[in-house]
């Protein structure tokens, strides 16, 4: 047998035995910034067999790991003239297996596309709570977790099929932007809904559709100028993933030698702040870094170079694949710090223009900026994570509070004012999701089943700095109760299956009090898609006082002055003290009640109510 180095550049490898039973990625693009394309060939003792490559296709390098099962061939599309070429696998001169690998066409202007900004609404859905579309894809035969509506903990049959049947009615409603929990499949056996256990990275899951549903899906919103973005996983794979099942290498994850169970579990120990913390212990940081989200996430090892690439080809191949407008990264600041920095540099460099917001959970702006890409406070350190977005957490804090409280130095409306002051540690302030609440958290309308502080805190989250982010149907009125379990807060929107008892998804079907959530909702999202001033514009906010809170976002063009009254009394506003904001304008028009008000003297507000003004 010749014997094999994996840095030489040779055109045929001499290895024996085995077939070919996957390939991933299964095919490719030509026209990468990055012609390197790393392929996973998987097969029974397929390293101890030749591997060739037809239509003399040069192979750069072939990697073998502990694990016989696997050969990794590394190509420069460049070089390839042929559209396709056979992955043959070979025992002396005989054929045993051969694949065929396609190199496909990009897209026109696929590198320059657009992406999500301040300027789109993101409606935040949990594909199996949402609707059902097709009902005879609830169960399959080669996945576990069966549909059961009556639990709250397992699959209902929500479905691909189910969104896109009701895409115009986001449209109508104002969003401009999708980000669904992810639909990859999830092979757990229990609570797989969620989706964040992936057991196949490169397959939708059956029961919610098929890889082409998932393209049908990002090419319906297209049609209607709306953006699809892809929840994705990089910190942890799901257990039942056919590459944790038959590891290349018992590097790929983070394995524990006094963990449990036969892949090492250790528990991470959440704490994110020993990721920049120079005063934390190394084992700290490991234990963050390295321990496990759940028992049955493995801990991925983004230090590994097979692992990290093919984390990082795996998501261009379902931005080509799919168009996807954008991505959103689970548990972001859990990561491998110079991982996931190269992972997030290597696809923002493919797509320049390509916006990714990462999922760092932590209740501090210092600490929650240090991620965003280009942050001074990380440059300390000589790092950079390279993530151009960050979810604004500390505002979703305040939310959660400031509508129960009185005024106060501290308390009330002062705690979102506080949270505003903080925004010159961001590189890029407008850059980072707002919101009230997401899939993880307490539903806003159980917290607060009054109207008026939807409102309020709905005219909060559309007028300010950054990207909203609104929750499936909170539109309507939706509630559910975090303390009585996720499947609470994760209920199914009604009208999604057959049989409900009413349809929310149609003007006719919603419930009185139903309708008076979506059509102020839908107000104020359509109002926000036309103004410029409220995506890029500057902010100039004022002290609260008696718990209202009074700020302007302007530009060159335009000035809108928004008033959050979040006291119960009616209060009498001294407009002198808001000159500077006002700009000599006299006159506004209130957005949502739609009248013209004077902005000389005094200016009554109504207790617990809220003022969108376009000054004129």
């Amino acid at each position: 047998m010749k014997k094999i180095f994996t840095a030489l550049s040779i055109s045929v490898a001499t290895l024996y035995f085995g077939q070919i039973k996957k390939v991933e990625p299964a095919f490719w693009w030509k026209g990468m910034k990055n012609p390197e394309l790393q392929i996973l060939v998987y097969g029974k003792d397929i390293a101890k067999n030749e591997i060739e490559l037809s239509d003399n296709v040069h192979i750069k390098k072939i990697i073998k790991t502990e694990n016989p099962n696997y050969v990794f061939v590394t190509v420069n599309t460049n070089e390839i003239n042929v559209p396709k070429f056979n992955i043959n696998l070979k025992n002396g001169k005989k054929l045993i297996n051969s694949y065929t690998y396609e190199l496909k066409n990009r897209a026109t202007n696929s590198a320059n596309r657009d992406s999500f900004s301040s300027k789109d609404v993101f409606y935040l859905l949990m594909p199996d709570r949402f609707a059902n579309g097709d009902p005879k894809k609830d169960n399959t035969k080669d996945t576990f977790d069966k549909a059961n509506r009556q639990d709250k903990d397992g699959r209902h049959g929500g479905d691909i099929a189910g969104v896109v049947k009701n895409l115009d009615y986001l449209n109508e409603l104002g969003v401009t932007t999708i980000w669904s929990t992810p639909l990859l499949e999830d092979n757990e056996p229990k609570t797989s809904y969620h989706g964040y256990a992936q057991s196949d990275y490169y397959r939708i899951d059956p029961r919610y559709g098929s890889n082409e549903d998932y393209k049908k899906l990002g090419d319906e919103l297209h049609k209607r100028d709306m953006k699809l973005v892809m929840d994705y996983v990089t910190n942890h794979w799901g257990s039942k993933h056919w590459l944790i099942k038959d590891l290349p290498a018992k590097d790929w994850i983070h394995y524990w030698k006094e963990g449990e169970k036969e892949n090492g579990f250790k528990r991470s120990n959440y704490r994110m702040t020993s990721q920049f913390d120079t005063n934390a212990s190394k084992i700290d940081a490991e234990n963050c870094m390295d321990g496990w989200f759940d028992t049955t996430m493995p801990d991925m090892n983004q230090s590994n170079p097979l692992v990290l690439n093919y984390m990082v080809q795996n998501a261009i191949w379902w931005i080509e694949y799919a168009g996807l407008d954008g991505l959103r990264v689970d548990t972001y600041s859990y990561n491998d710090k110079k991982g996931i920095a190269e992972w997030t540099k290597r696809i923002t460099d493919e797509y320049p223009k390509f916006n990714i917001v990462g999922e760092v959970w932590m209740h501090d702006q210092a600490q929650m900026s240090y991620w965003q890409k280009d942050s001074k406070i990380a440059a300390i350190q000589n790092y950079n994570s390279h993530l151009p977005s960050v979810m604004d957490f500390t505002l979703h804090d305040a939310i959660g509070q400031v509508f129960k409280e009185e005024s106060g130095w501290d308390s009330g409306m002062q705690k979102v004012y506080d949270n505003f002051t903080n925004d010159f540690l961001y590189p890029n302030i407008d850059n980072i999701l707002v919101f009230a609440e997401n899939h993880d958290t307490q539903r806003f309308n159980e917290l607060y089943p009054d109207f008026k502080d939807y409102q309020l805190a709905m005219s909060l989250l559309m007028t300010i700095r950054g990207i909203p982010q609104i929750y499936y149907g909170s539109e309507i009125g939706m509630k559910g109760d975090k303390n009585k379990g996720d499947g609470d807060i994760r209920r199914d929107f009604p009208g999604g299956w057959a049989g409900d008892a009413n349809n929310a998804f149609t003007s006719a079907g919603r419930t009185a009090d139903q309708s008076k959530y979506f059509d102020f909702t839908k107000k104020l999202l359509n109002w926000r898609k036309t103004q410029n001033v409220i995506h890029t514009g500057k902010t100039l906010h004022y002290v609260p006082e008696n718990n209202v809170y009074v700020y302007f976002r302007y530009d060159d063009k335009k000035r809108v002055m928004v008033i959050l009254n979040n006291n119960k009394l009616d209060q009498k506003l001294d407009l002198k003290r808001f000159s500077e904001g006002l700009d000599k304008f006299t006159k506004g028009k209130d957005i949502l009640s739609n009248t013209e008000i004077s902005l000389s003297g005094n200016l009554d507000v109504k207790g617990k109510s809220a003022m969108i003004l376009e000054l004129n």
